[in-house]
């Protein structure tokens, strides 16, 4: 896939919350919304989590940064499933920049594949959840992955995590309105 399909970046300074996929699904690059195949429980769990105030449709991404709310992929070139993703397409060090850019709260990464990339260590030895805090980094979480593909391994439980914290921060640091 060349590089007219892939999903833009939603990212400004200080998001409240970054979600970070592997790259874009080849459905999400053909309409160009993040977690845009009918199957994905992506948005659904956003708002059943409390994330969202409602529930928001794929091609209604670009307004969650009015939340506070970004998107990113480690790999912005390819587009798949996480196993059809080259290697050498994913871009941790272009990812770790933009993070030091804009800074954002809070990044959530959509699998534990694009943790596992980022981390640089297999996938089996990464528990979803709250990660150990890295120095200056933002808070990290790993969600499972809420394509269809995945259903196996789905639970909301680390969604609801994740939407505790980020509401734990607003009464702390209200969130900038845009």
């Amino acid at each position: 896939m060349d590089e007219t399909h892939r999903l833009p970046d939603q990212l400004r300074e200080n998001l409240r919350l970054v979600f970070v996929g592997t790259a874009a699904s080849t459905r999400s690059a053909e309409l160009g919304h993040y977690y845009a195949h009918p199957g994905n429980r992506f948005w659904r769990a956003i708002h059943e989590a409390g994330i969202t105030p409602r529930r928001y449709q794929p091609g209604e991404f670009a307004a969650l940064i009015g939340l506070g709310i970004g998107f990113t992929d480690l790999c912005k070139t390819g587009a798949g499933m996480d196993h059809q993703i080259a290697t050498e397409t994913i871009d941790v060090p272009g990812f770790r920049a933009k993070i030091e850019k804009y800074r954002p709260r809070t990044i959530a990464f959509t699998s534990k594949k694009a943790a596992s990339l980022f981390y640089g260590r297999p996938s089996r030895g990464i528990a979803l959840g709250r990660q150990q805090r890295d120095g200056s980094w933002p808070e990290i979480f790993v969600l499972p992955s809420p394509s269809g593909a995945a259903s196996g391994h789905w639970t909301l439980e680390p969604w609801l995590e994740l939407a505790e914290w980020i509401a734990a921060l607003d009464v702390q640091h209200p969130p900038a309105s845009s």
